[in-house]
């Protein structure tokens, strides 16, 4: 069954009022699902999204003969038994990306990994040698097939130091695991710094690992035996990309939004470019709240992404669609993938005025209104930037392939109807 969104524009007034709460950080719980594939006893996880991922990796954990539990909405009790099967079911792992980071843990822990050649959204190329070179430099041995890899270790994964050749968060995050089992010292270096690694180490400490470092450019891992959960819960953080986007949804389309239940710390690239823009953002304990007056003009601003600290990928979709109703003309310069500016053909068609240079750039001018229209979304941030720009469009805006939304986005039609948004889920007929 094929869905469709279907949103009436407000056409660039600024209505939308009231509070939305941001739920748990989609890049952080399935890096939790995979850490509790390190601990010999059972593992809660709180605050988890109900999104198509989190799904996806259940099924997985199924397949695989772990147990998964749902306890109520947003809690999952995971335990894994001494002996599961180490091959990720191909149908399942190639739908989304993230089922990667399964590989390390399963590796240190069970001796043996075989997984598909990875899948997931269509933004450009993530290279899995990262991960390879990784695994090769703890003494595994690799095999690649048409089908995909087996990994074999024997149960005999040694620490070494990697020095990583791009920074890779999940990367990281999966030869982090890695080590956490790997016998003596693991040093990894050039580590990305997104908040969500700190998270998941600090919460292995807890448990027994012995990590170092989290958070800064080299990790040092001592290697354990299996972690111990003994009662204590993973709360999984808050969504900081999810966040960023209902910021840049109100600076573009409430009178007043208030976005409860965040970190404004982990997200204060976007946060000190909105308001270098002119957006009037007020940054309060746990939350943030923006509002507008009657015909104010934001201005233009060049987006560079960049690894955290610096500005998401992630964002960058939905910040191009502020930028088409900012005065002047910016620079968006993608430094992350190359295949993340596909979407804007569909914003051009929707009225907006921009010029694609490369792969990696591309120059918006503004302010341009934008009309509704039926789109494509090609990914997930790319779909939520499509639902914005629905927003402040004019007539009716159709957006196809949701499940991409859904991927990364729990209920979002539920969630701005809140907000008084006239935006419905439809079924769609072949």
């Amino acid at each position: 069954m094929k869905e469709a969104l279907v949103i009436q524009g407000l056409d660039g007034k600024k209505t939308l009022s009231g509070s939305i709460n941001v739920n748990g950080a989609k890049n952080a719980v399935l890096q939790a699902f995979a850490m509790s594939l390190l601990f010999k006893d059972e593992l809660v996880l709180k605050n988890v999204p109900e999104i198509e991922d989190v799904k996806n990796m259940v099924e997985i954990f199924k397949s695989l003969g772990v147990s998964v539990v749902r306890k109520s909405k947003g809690v999952y009790a995971i335990k894994v038994p001494n002996k599961i099967s180490t091959v990720l079911p191909e149908e399942i792992s190639k739908k989304f990306r993230a089922s990667i980071v399964l590989t390390g843990p399963i590796l240190s822990r069970f001796g043996s990994v075989s997984f598909p050649h990875p899948g997931g959204c269509v933004i450009g190329s993530r290279p899995i040698d990262i991960f390879l070179n990784g695994f090769e430099s703890l003494s595994a041995k690799i095999k690649e097939s048409e089908k995909g890899y087996t990994i074999n270790s024997d149960g005999k994964l040694k620490g070494t130091k990697i020095f990583l050749r791009i920074q890779s968060v999940t990367g990281l995050q999966t030869l982090m695991m890695a080590g956490v089992l790997a016998k003596g010292k693991t040093i990894i270096k050039n580590a990305p710094l997104e908040p969500e690694t700190k998270n998941l180490a600090d919460f292995m400490n807890l448990c027994g690992a012995k990590i170092k470092g989290a958070g800064t450019s080299t990790i040092e891992i001592t290697g354990t035996g299996p972690l111990a959960a003994k009662g204590k819960v993973f709360n999984t953080p808050p969504d900081r990309i999810e966040a960023g986007s209902f910021l840049i949804l109100g600076a573009v389309a409430a009178e007043r939004l208030e976005i409860n239940n965040c970190n404004p710390g982990d997200f204060e690239s976007l946060i000190e470019t909105l308001k270098y823009c002119g957006v009037n953002i007020e940054v309060l304990k746990n939350k943030v709240l923006v509002t507008n007056k009657k015909g104010g003009v934001y201005r233009s601003a060049d987006i560079k992404t960049h690894e955290y600290p610096g500005f998401p990928t992630d964002l960058q979709a939905p910040m191009t669609v502020f930028l088409t109703q900012a005065e002047g003309e910016a620079l968006i310069f993608e430094t992350i993938f190359e295949g993340r500016l596909n979407y804007m053909s569909e914003l051009v068609r929707m009225g907006a005025d921009i010029r694609l240079c490369d792969p990696h750039r591309a120059i918006v001018r503004g302010p341009t209104p934008l009309r509704g229209r039926e789109v494509e979304s090609p990914d997930i941030r790319a779909g939520l930037a499509f639902i914005i720009a629905g927003i402040i469009a004019n007539g009716e805006s159709i957006i196809h392939n949701v499940h991409y939304i859904d991927r990364g986005y729990e209920k979002i039609e539920e969630r701005l109807r809140s907000l008084g948004l006239n935006i419905k889920r439809v079924e769609i007929t072949a």
